[in-house]
């Protein structure tokens, strides 16, 4: 049993137990990352991809090249004054540029072999393409992949591969490293039916004796569950030396005037003894460096340390620079390629965009409800935590809007009823205290948040916005038209009513990223804004105390949230050229053959070649003409009448689409393997089941479950 023992603070930058280190303590010195989130290259101040010129120019921050400069300088300082060396990741490798869209874990995995990881903790978004793409990133890894809460089935494809917890001996002594991920993870990625996800607490009070009856009594926990959960954690299990997070992008410093807090946090444990807690941001711009000593007991004596900014002051590695080059060729054709411009920078970061409105929110959800309004959709939710960067003033290419946009979603159209429009606000507000990604940025709606209040009463005053900036109640007995992306639509991000309670679905859209793109295209150059459609009720009440003689609420959405996006008369040149094709998920052929649908694009003069990046449109029931003046003209007929999801008609037939991806019919017999298919996600699309795709491999004894080969035709046999 370790010593209880109380940390004292010496410094801003030092926190210590004692005056003095006795002959037997142990120092190890932890070089740290996390939430690096694909950005191989390197980075400009708002965490997109930095343009040549800003590099020359010393602007830029980043980049595996520096990350992997900064660690060989400091670990081999460190390594010649005798020191004991850990090089940790807490997690999310994957996800975040066009180089985790070209080549998923792979050029990851190559850099950390590369960097020389001692271990890294799997986060959320390891789990973006399922299962199979991190089973390919851990076969290929030079180092332990842990996670103790991460249960995978007999059946998964990582059944057996993921570890909780490692030893690992440094300079003599035993060091255990063990991990856990945060628990919404189902919500916020796509680990699928065979991976569960175990409360944290439990399972590391039985990890940590575990470890000390194996005589380890130096335990640091790497972890991905965000500092606020960390500290939880730290306060609730003894046993846990120090702790290295990820997952809540947080900078920790004594220097930076921007930190969250000090660099480490110190967090009282059941006995009485302070853990250091310490994350370094995320996106690569940040090395964290904390120096431990223990006492002979394994108790922490003192823990210190400072993140190290990577900036142009460190010299990027030059065999890792030529690497990245050589692997982005391929790619910097797409992401030069511009799109727009916009007269100011448009603020897009996850501290503001998780928790209020922001211009990045308001320019995603007005672009995607502007491409289907005409199908009858009135409101559009995008998730504040879809939106990964802000993009700065002038030119805006494809690779910035990828930036922000990286996830590969479709737009998703459906009916919703008022009440579960509200429900799904009240999720979206439920846990803004935590930053977490499912804040609701919206366009066609405005609404009121008290984060006062208890979550599920938190939302109130919710307007909805017609084309002329017209504002109604929002009724919740009407069926309204929404447009969100298919993550959402399938319950991530804790959407469960759009899963469970949307009518007439389509989640077979347009790429989010081509939207926008198109978007931004349309309406050269963009002014970015904010224009009161999400408020806090503190600070409508201030605004409201300052004029006495303010409209009421209703009156002021109606006046002053006008959303009104402007005509655009591109030719057909303009929307056949807007990049790769992003192929969508198909449909399973029973929900195909449900839905009754019928692919009708919109109506048009341009050719059937020109829209074939466009993704097929779906049509419900047709509206007559009547209805829907009916329904401009009278808010209660509109509680009475559903919100048709209707394209305008076309000579096009169904077979001119096909470039969007094949369509998935009940006669299907045929496939042919995509960019990032594998064998557990295509049979969720093609029988609603993934652990049905042995059904896949069976009828397909050629192909090697590991690596499907893109342009391979397979057999689907029937369910």
């Amino acid at each position: 049993m370790k010593k209880t023992a109380m940390l004292m603070a010496l410094s801003v930058s030092a926190v210590a137990l004692n005056t003095g280190s006795a002959a037997a303590d142990y120092t190890l010195d932890i070089l740290h990352i996390n939430d690096l989130h694909s950005r191989i290259e390197p980075i400009n101040r708002f965490d997109s991809t930095c343009s040549a010129d800003d590099e020359a120019e010393g602007k830029c921050f980043g980049g595996v090249a520096r990350v992997k400069a900064k660690i060989d300088e400091r670990r081999a300082a460190l390594t010649d004054e005798g020191g004991n060396v850990l090089v940790l990741d807490a997690g999310d490798q994957f996800q975040g540029s066009l180089f985790y869209t070209t080549y998923k874990g792979e050029a990851a995995v190559e850099f950390m072999n590369g960097i020389g990881f001692d271990a890294m903790a799997v986060g959320n978004h390891e789990f973006d393409d399922g299962p199979e793409a991190l089973k390919t990133f851990i076969e290929a890894a030079e180092f332990p992949v842990i996670s103790g809460n991460t249960l995978a089935g007999a059946s998964s494809p990582l059944a057996d591969m993921i570890d909780g917890y490692i030893i690992k001996e440094v300079g003599g002594e035993k060091i255990g490293i063990v991990s856990v991920l945060a628990t919404d993870t189902d919500e916020t990625s796509s680990p699928g039916p065979t991976i569960l996800l175990i409360e944290e607490t439990g399972y590391l009070e039985g990890a940590v004796a575990e470890l000390e009856a194996e005589g380890v009594n130096k335990i640091i926990l790497l972890s991905h569950v965000g500092l606020p959960r960390d500290k939880e954690i730290a306060a609730a299990v003894d046993g846990i030396d120090v702790i290295v997070g990820g997952h809540s992008h947080t900078l920790l410093s004594n220097t930076d005037e921007n930190a969250a807090d000090t660099y480490p946090v110190m967090v009282q444990n059941p006995s009485g003894q302070d853990v250091p807690i310490v994350q370094a941001y995320a996106y690569s711009k940040y090395l964290g460096e904390l120096r431990v000593v223990f006492d002979d007991e394994g108790n922490v004596v003192s823990a210190e340390g400072e993140p190290h900014l990577l900036d142009a002051s460190v010299t990027p590695d030059e065999a890792f620079a030529a690497r990245v080059a050589e692997l982005g060729g391929p790619i910097e054709e797409l992401k030069a390629r511009p799109v727009g411009e916009t007269t100011d920078a448009i603020e897009g970061s996850r501290e503001v965009c998780r928790a209020m409105e922001c211009a990045m929110g308001n320019l995603v959800a007005d672009a995607m409800l502007d491409r289907v309004r005409d199908q009858g959709i009135q409101i559009a939710i995008q998730n504040g935590g879809g939106l990964r960067a802000s993009i700065d003033s002038g030119e805006i290419t494809m690779g910035e809007v990828l930036t922000v946009l990286p996830f590969q979603n479709t737009l998703a159209t459906f009916q919703l009823s008022g009440a579960d429009i509200i429900a799904a606000l009240e999720n979206g507000v439920g846990q803004i205290e935590e930053g977490a990604g499912r804040f609701p940025q919206v366009a066609g709606l405005s609404y009121v948040f008290d984060v006062s209040a208890e979550p599920g009463s938190r939302i109130s005053d919710v307007m909805v916005i017609d084309a002329d900036g017209n504002a109604t109640p929002l009724d919740e007995g009407a069926t309204y038209g929404v447009v969100s992306n298919n993550f959402m639509r399938k319950g991530g991000d804790g959407y469960a009513m759009f899963a469970s309670n949307a009518m007439n679905a389509y989640d077979f859209g347009p790429g989010l990223e081509q939207v926008v793109a198109d978007y931004l295209a349309e309406n050269a150059p963009y002014s970015p804004y904010t224009d009161g459609r999400i408020m806090a009720a503190a600070d409508m009440g201030e605004a409201m105390e300052g004029d006495a003689e303010e409209a009421p609420a209703e009156e002021m959405a109606a006046e002053e949230t006008e959303v009104v996006p402007p005509e655009t008369a591109l030719a057909a040149e303009t929307l056949s050229s807007e990049g790769p094709v992003i192929e969508t998920e198909e449909a399973p052929a029973e929900e195909m053959a449900a839905e009754e649908a019928e692919v009708v694009p919109p109506e048009t003069a341009l050719a059937a070649e020109t829209l074939s990046s466009e993704g097929p449109m779906i049509e419900t029931e047709e509206a007559p003409a009547e209805e829907m003046a009916a329904e401009e003209m009278a808010a209660e007929e509109d509680a009475t009448e559903e919100v048709a999801v209707v394209p305008p008609p076309t000579a096009l037939s169904a077979e001119t689409l096909s470039s969007e991806g094949p369509m998935v019919e009940a006669e299907q017999e045929t496939y042919v393997i995509q960019s990032g298919d594998t064998l557990w996600e295509l049979a969720r699309e093609f029988y609603g089941d993934a652990e049905m795709w042995p059904k896949l491999a069976d009828a397909n004894p050629e192909l090697v479950a590991e690596g499907l080969e893109i342009g391979t035709e397979i057999v689907v046999p029937a369910p």
